[in-house]
Order: C-alpha cells, then sequence, then structure tokens
C-alpha cells in the first residue's frame, strides 16, 4: 500500500509539473546569425533555466513565423505570446513609437541608452493599454545610407527607389525626393535582386546580414538615428505567470537588454569592416551631404514634435536634461 501510495503521489506530482510547464513561440523579424536574433536565443534560454524549465520559449528568428509587420498585432491578439518588435514601425498607431528615429536626435550608444532611458515609462504604459507588456529592448547600430552609386548631395538622391521600414524611413524619402518602398527585413535581399529598391538607410549589421554587397555600391556613416527592437509578452499571457517565474523573466531580460547593447557596440566595426571586405564603398558622408541632411532633419524633428504632443516633448526634454 505504502508503494502504491508513493507512485500515485509521484504522478501526481508529475502531472502537476506537467500542467505548470509552457511554450511560447516567439516571432522575430531578423536573420537568424543577426546579434538580435541571437540575443532574443539566449533569453529564451535563460528563461527555461531561471523558471525551471516551467517555461519555454521557442524563437523563430527571420519572419519565419510571423512577418515583421505582423509580429506585434499577433501578440496583441494572443496569436503568439511572445514577440521582437521594431517599435518605430508602428508611429502611425502612436507618434511616440518614433522617439528613436528623430533625425540625429541620439546618434551615439550613450545618447541612444539615455533615451531610452527617458522614452520607457511612456513605452510601458503605452504597450500596456495595447495588451503588451515590454520586457526588453536592444539598440541598432547607427544608421547609414546604402546606394548603388556615389552620392555627394541630396540632388543625386532624385528619383531613387528607396527601402523603407517605418514612418521616419519613407517621410526622409520624399524629403530628399526618392520613392519610398515599404520592405521588410527579410524581404531586403530580394528587393534589392529584382530592382524594387534602390538604396536604404539602415545600420551595418542588416547591411551585413543581407550581403547587400552583392547589389549595391556605396554605404554612406551620417549616423542618423539609433532606433531600437522591444521584446512584449501578451498581457493576459503574463498575468498567469507566476510571481517567481515573472522575476525570472524580468531578469532575463535586464541580461538580454545589457548583452544586446554590447553586441551592436562590438558589431558595429566588424559589419563595416564586412561591407568593406565584400566590396563596398564604406566612407563618412561629405559635409555638404550631412548639412543637406540635417536641414531634413531638423524638418522631420519638428514634424514628430507636433504628431506626439506633450508626451513626446516630456521624453526630449528629459533625454536633454540628462
Amino acid at each position: 500500500m505504502k508503494t502504491t501510495i508513493g507512485l500515485s503521489a509521484g504522478l501526481a506530482l508529475a502531472a502537476s509539473a506537467a500542467v505548470a510547464q509552457e511554450t511560447w513561440d516567439m516571432p522575430m523579424a531578423y536573420a537568424d546569425s543577426n546579434y538580435h536574433s541571437q540575443t532574443g536565443k539566449e533569453f529564451a534560454k535563460c528563461v527555461g533555466t531561471a523558471t525551471g524549465g516551467e517555461i519555454t520559449i521557442t524563437v523563430h528568428a527571420g519572419g519565419s513565423l510571423f512577418k515583421g509587420n505582423e509580429i506585434k498585432r499577433a501578440v496583441q491578439t494572443g496569436q503568439a505570446p511572445i514577440g521582437e518588435r521594431l517599435l518605430s514601425a508602428h508611429q502611425n498607431e502612436n507618434a511616440v513609437f518614433g522617439v528613436d528615429s528623430i533625425p540625429f536626435l541620439a546618434t551615439t550608444f550613450e545618447q541612444s541608452a539615455a533615451l531610452w532611458d527617458a522614452a520607457k515609462p511612456t513605452y510601458e504604459q503605452i504597450l500596456d493599454e495595447q495588451n503588451l507588456v515590454l520586457l526588453y529592448a536592444t539598440p541598432w547600430p547607427p544608421q547609414g545610407l546604402y546606394f548603388k552609386k556615389e552620392v555627394n548631395s541630396v540632388a543625386d538622391m532624385q528619383g531613387v527607389k528607396f527601402r523603407s521600414y517605418n514612418s521616419a524611413t519613407a517621410r526622409l524619402a520624399e524629403l530628399t525626393g526618392m520613392l519610398p518602398v515599404q520592405i521588410e527585413a527579410a524581404e531586403i535581399s530580394q528587393a534589392f535582386a529584382t530592382g524594387v529598391a534602390e538604396s536604404m538607410i539602415s545600420s551595418g549589421a542588416t547591411g551585413y546580414d543581407r550581403k547587400v554587397w552583392e547589389h549595391l555600391t556605396h554605404f554612406y556613416e551620417v549616423d542618423a538615428w539609433m532606433p531600437r527592437n522591444h521584446v512584449f509578452v501578451n498581457k493576459d499571457v503574463w498575468g498567469g505567470v507566476s510571481d517567481a517565474n515573472k522575476n525570472a523573466i524580468r531578469a532575463c531580460a535586464q541580461l538580454a537588454e545589457y548583452a544586446g547593447h554590447w553586441r551592436a557596440v562590438q558589431y558595429t566595426d566588424f559589419t563595416l569592416n564586412g561591407l568593406r571586405a565584400g566590396g563596398m564603398t564604406v566612407q563618412p558622408a561629405n559635409d555638404g551631404l550631412v548639412g543637406e541632411l540635417n536641414e531634413i532633419g531638423k524638418t522631420m524633428a519638428s514634424e514628430w514634435e507636433a504628431a506626439a504632443g506633450e508626451a513626446g516633448a516630456a521624453i526630449v526634454a528629459k533625454f536633454k536634461g540628462q
């Protein structure tokens, strides 16, 4: 009888453990080799260990589960419990999401971190209202301009088909006389190969991951802005997580944000050297072009401030006051 009781208790415990275990699919938009995806994988591994296997996260990189522009909605509606998205791509929902794409506001990693510190509480509030819980955010390296020809002025950009990924990039194209084409990261290589796009503004990391030297020839370092990818979880799913596991996930998220920041720092020079090795001309934009872009940046900043209102103004004021 003692043996039977012991076996029954063991089976009950095993059943209880089985019920407690959850598997979360985590869609990510960028290539598996990209440091954002690798950081996400390490975050997932950390969560599995820290929760004692009660929560297992499976990462789906490269837009393989949901395309980049579908991820946020998928997590909001519970189609995926967790995901990563470049929130500046959703500036049409709330202008505040575009704060990290204001030209020449935060152009170094230190400034990017300070801007995120200023913006994070507002992001958390907005996402909470959208049925999402923010976990962590990591920066991209400084954004530069890619072309398939030499460009020395805004006049040289006229009529060029330009890959855009958010409102800021589309507006930049309009103000420089280029033609914006909305293209997600996973589709970049095909877009350049087929001529759908001829240029873009992005980090060296994106260009390196997509081997854009096969189709483009020049990368100009303009350090326009440093957007962030954000990882968030469905609020209803989060509500069902134990306090202990919430703490564990938060701790893993802090580690991921720290690791993602330093990976971005280290990846910057590595990827620019990779573009050079691929045969691209990599150099700072000339003073004349930088001056023209700065004037365009002032226009874009004013437009963003008008759209973002008091909430946006408070973030920028806090950032500049640090």
